[in-house]
């Protein structure tokens, strides 16, 4: 069941409205004063950060004069910034205030793991010693291995090595636990653990990556029921990339159709219908009249990293002027290019690399790029170099 709104009279809106309204949301129409870090991760619905540098440019794209110690020092001093696991079972950057939405609004995504060891066998029994003993060790921030340690000490069962996946493109010796009939790598138990309670990254022990409850690492924490955090999520997730559907916060948030329809339904009157070139979609009632004053003009051009939200986020590929360039964003294993965005839409794709000081970025357009583009990839490399520290940028277009 998707909201009541879907029944009242609903004014038709564009795509060129809609892309408006989102590139506003995402900071892209004009980037944000220096300082408000913490607004360009909320309005953006957190940035993706299975590579935290990609989530590091994402903010660049949209904070002005932003440097990357700043964002280093909320996230493991301040604590203001917390990188979690959410939508998709994924890592994301988020404002700490907002890790009880993103964290419990996609915990039922835990439970097929759940599901699953029932499907092998394991009692309930055995996972629930299982899950409150990795819990219950991450008090404080642990490596892999401090947990597997502590949970293993915890259960009475042997600590075991094994060579496993640990991360696109890596291989090596990870520990795992005996849990009921089956042996698990303590990084599955991990998200095993996210049907119980809400696991973010901890600061890194030198080449290691740690990982601490959310009550423990974040300054005010509150918790917040399934129900309403789910809610909240679809109300963040409208706020960003509406309008959309049901269908897209599906795919979005990795829930299911029944658990999205069931947030849907609490949302309520809080949504309102439109029609976006004849595709029924939902924005949040509070955002119809910006999305109708909404104009798409002279959107200036930007760089975006790997698995940037305002693609990501976007219901049908939207941004995609044309659907047969899909594949060259849209990659095998789930990656997501980096994308050249000018005037709300996806022009081309990039790459970088940064040799004896100097960043070279190299574009490949969809179409041939004008000349006030040229002069524009000129502007943002620039910055982008200074952003990850280089001294000159140097810009080719394919």
């Amino acid at each position: 069941m998707e909201p009541r709104a879907a029944r009242d009279a609903a004014p038709s809106v564009s795509r060129e409205q809609v892309a408006a309204f989102r590139l506003s949301r995402h900071h892209l129409l004009a980037r944000s004063p220096r300082g408000r870090l913490l607004e360009v991760l909320r309005s953006m619905g957190g940035a993706q950060a299975q590579l935290l540098s990609a989530a590091q440019t994402s903010v660049w794209a949209r904070l002005a004069e932003v440097e990357r110690a700043e964002i280093d020092a909320a996230l493991y001093t301040s604590r203001r910034v917390v990188r979690a696991w959410c939508m998709r079972r994924t890592l994301f950057l988020l404002p700490s205030r907002d890790l009880a939405v993103f964290g419990g609004g996609t915990a039922r995504r835990a439970l097929r793991e759940v599901r699953w060891l029932r499907g092998k066998g394991v009692t309930d029994r055995a996972i629930s010693a299982a899950t409150t003993a990795v819990l219950a060790a991450l008090d404080r921030p642990r490596t892999r291995r401090e947990l597997a340690s502590e949970v293993a000490r915890s259960l009475g069962v042997p600590l075991r090595e094994r060579k496993g996946g640990d991360g696109w493109g890596q291989s090596r010796r990870i520990p795992w636990l005996r849990v009921g009939r089956l042996s698990l790598p303590v990084s599955y138990l991990l998200h095993v653990s996210a049907a119980d309670g809400v696991v973010c990254c901890g600061p890194p022990d030198g080449a290691e990556a740690t990982y601490v409850r959310g009550d423990a690492w974040v300054p005010g924490w509150r918790s917040m029921p399934r129900a309403e955090a789910e809610a909240r999520l679809l109300e963040r997730y409208l706020a960003s990339h509406g309008p959309a559907t049901a269908r897209d916060f599906v795919w979005w948030s990795g829930l299911r159709d029944s658990e999205a329809r069931e947030a849907w339904a609490l949302l309520g009157d809080a949504a309102a219908s439109v029609d976006v070139e004849g595709r029924a979609s939902w924005i949040l009632r509070k955002d119809l009249r910006e999305l109708e004053r909404s104009e798409l003009d002279g959107a200036p051009l930007r760089l975006l990293p790997y698995f940037d939200a305002f693609v990501l986020g976007q219901p049908g590929r939207d941004p995609l002027e044309d659907p047969r360039d899909a594949r060259r964003v849209y990659r095998a294993q789930g990656w997501v290019a980096p994308v050249v965005l000018s005037g709300g839409r996806i022009a081309g794709v990039w790459e970088q690399r940064v040799t004896r000081g100097q960043l070279r970025v190299s574009v490949r357009g969809f179409s041939p790029l004008a000349p006030a583009h040229a002069r524009e990839l000129r502007r943002e490399a620039g910055d982008l170099a200074r952003f990850l520290g280089a001294s000159t940028a140097a810009v080719s277009v394919a």
